[in-house]
């Protein structure tokens, strides 16, 4: 079965009228905020138009991961943690809307408010927010948490907590942040961050958070029990405080959410055939086309759905690490993509079914257009020309092999690179003017059996240039700690991308993250121009400015060869048992943290 949206250009041409329709928002108390005009639901808003308010309580859901895990603190550095456990115990100020590119709505807070650009925003506290344990949510909670993550959380706090001037309390329910920096996101980032309860830690080092601390939150589901490296049990809590809050309605729907962990992708597949685990996606699309086949499927006790969406395909391939002096000229990088036959790959992998991703923002407005840069994107690019990577401005697409095995164009273009940057083959081997061989180490996690097929394949082609290569398979805690402090040359890597790209693209991408211990830089970008991009975007008070900025950051990502794509995933691919059910309407953001299992049900 598959979910269509209707028509996709009016429907992105409808959101993105909407997010920047109207001026500034007046300076009062609102019931949602959009990072451009108004929210598209009127404050008398029953619940979200992807969510059934009527749907029943009840039942569970089982997915599979691969991998394991040795903390249950999603909000810190250290340690692995499923990633799904930030989106169920992080309850904050505001809730994110899947159907609009950047609207939030109440969830801790009854009211929002903003000074009239945005250089300090306000948060009411609802009277009867409460944690799981029944204690009421406080301000002090609230402030504590925001210091707390903002000093000693996970990275991807950091940078927001640099940009407050001050937080103070200002009423009895209510907190104002002020801001140092210009920048019309941070009203609403402030809203998204999780509420913590103070009193849990008192005493106990937060940043060294195990399994032996579960977070209390106030978030509609808790865990109820866990085995470490073997599942995590999520139940709803019948007592949560604001199952009536319109963002609420009719979403946590499930009484359990239960994640099953598994060593590879084959044996989490075999649990879902014999019915351990009730629902799975599928990103390899021979696999969905031949082996989806098994009894319980051919019965309809299993259903299969192709979900669309609307989002930017982001960027899934290889990152290059350009902190390791081999892989910091662009040249090698080319070459090394140049290298990489992804006609005969995909051919091999997919039977050719799944488009490249040809850029970070492709298939969505914000991806760059072919060719050379013009109007306000080549305005913004024109003063960074003499540092830009060749091509970005001219205009840059990736190499189109003839789809054979030798792929003789592609590698007679790798050799020519690798001889431009100083390397190359003597005695059969890369090696460059003082015999230093070019090694390249490849990590991927234990349980990504579909990469490693796919550099197997690439190591061959990586052979008739006389490189080394070495793929090294690690586990999951091994992986986290490596790719933390960066300690590869290339890495599997994916960034999922939104229509409303802000603050968390200098995490991506700024050059004063690059060399931050488990940031998300993994590349270690460290361009201008980039850092230049971001901040226009984040300052845009237009909408042909914002899109002209992303465009622009689009091409200097692209054409600085940092990753190699592989395909992209226009729509997802979901198998459930037949009791599992969602609305039919389908956000623009769809399969996307907030919608399975947000708003699913279980019906008998």
């Amino acid at each position: 079965m598959t979910r269509p949206f209707g028509s996709r250009t009016r429907a992105i041409a409808a959101a993105f009228a909407l997010v920047f329709a109207g001026g500034v928002t007046s300076a009062e108390p609102q019931h949602g905020i959009a990072m451009y005009g108004d929210p598209a639901l009127p404050p008398d808003f029953v619940s979200l138009p992807y969510a059934n308010a009527d749907a029943p309580k009840g039942g569970r859901i089982v997915t599979a991961e691969v991998g394991s895990f040795d903390s249950l603190n999603p909000f810190i550095r250290k340690g692995s943690v499923p990633w799904q456990l930030r989106f169920f115990l992080g309850e904050s100020f505001m809730g994110r809307s899947l159907d609009e590119p950047f609207s939030l709505y109440g969830v801790l807070a009854e009211s929002v408010e903003t000074g009239p650009n945005r250089e300090w925003v306000e948060f009411t506290l609802r009277e009867e927010a409460a944690f799981s344990d029944g204690s009421p949510v406080t301000i002090e909670d609230v402030m504590w948490s925001y210091e707390t993550l903002g000093t000693v959380g996970h990275p991807r706090y950091l940078g927001f907590w640099s940009k407050v001037e001050s937080l103070e309390q200002v009423g009895d329910r209510t907190v104002r942040f002020t801001f140092n920096t210009e920048d019309r996101e941070l009203a609403l980032l402030a809203g998204l961050r999780p509420i913590l309860k103070k009193d849990q830690w008192d005493g106990v080092d937060f940043a060294e958070s195990t399994t032996a601390i579960v977070p209390i939150t106030s978030s509609p589901y808790v865990i109820d029990d866990f085995d470490p490296g073997r599942f995590v049990s999520l139940r709803r809590n019948p007592d949560y405080w604001g199952a009536d809050v319109p963002f609420r309605v009719g979403t946590h729907n499930l009484d359990e959410v239960r994640l099953e962990f598994f060593g590879d992708e084959t044996a989490a597949f075999e649990a879902f055939k014999v019915g351990e685990v009730n629902a799975t996606r599928e990103f390899n699309v021979v696999r969905w086309d031949t082996r989806y086949d098994f009894p319980a499927v051919q019965s309809g006790d299993i259903v299969k759905e192709e979900i669309a969406h609307q989002r930017p395909s982001g960027m899934t391939g290889f990152a290059m690490n350009t902190r390791r002096d081999h892989l910091a000229d662009w040249r090698v990088r080319d070459g090394l993509i140049h290298a990489f036959n992804f006609e005969f790959i995909n051919e091999t992998m997919t039977g050719s079914a799944q488009p490249r991703i040809t850029s970070y923002w492709s298939n969505s407005p914000l991806g760059m257009d072919s060719g050379p840069a013009t109007g306000r994107v080549a305005e913004f690019l024109t003063p960074f020309a003499n540092e830009l990577v060749p091509e970005t401005i001219e205009g840059y697409a990736l190499p189109v092999s003839d789809g054979s095995e030798r792929n003789r164009a592609g590698t007679g273009k790798a050799f020519e690179m690798f001889e431009a940057a100083g390397w190359t083959v003597q005695d059969g081997v890369m090696r460059d003017a003082d015999g230093n061989d070019f090694e390249l180490e490849i990590l991927l996690d234990q349980g990504a059996t579909e990469m490693q097929s796919i550099i197997d394949l690439y190591m061959e082609s990586l052979a008739r240039i006389g490189i080394t290569s070495v793929m090294t398979v690690a586990d999951s805690a091994q992986f986290k700690e490596r790719t933390d402090a960066f300690d590869f040359d290339m890495v599997y890597y994916r960034r999922g991308l939104s229509l409303s790209p802000g603050n968390e693209q200098y995490n991506y991408y700024g050059s004063e993250n690059a060399n931050e211990v488990g940031g998300r830089n993994l590349m270690g970008v460290q361009s201008p121009a980039a850092d230049a991009m971001i901040g226009r975007l984040l300052t845009s008070e237009s909408q042909d400015d914002f899109v002209a900025a992303v465009k622009a950051l689009d091409r200097v990502l692209t054409a600085g060869r940092y990753v190699i794509p592989i395909y992209q995933w226009n729509i997802s691919r979901i198998a459930q048992a037949k009791e599992l059910k969602h609305p039919d309407y389908i956000p623009i953001f769809g399969d996307w943290p907030g919608w399975q299992p947000d708003v699913w049900w279980y019906e008998e």
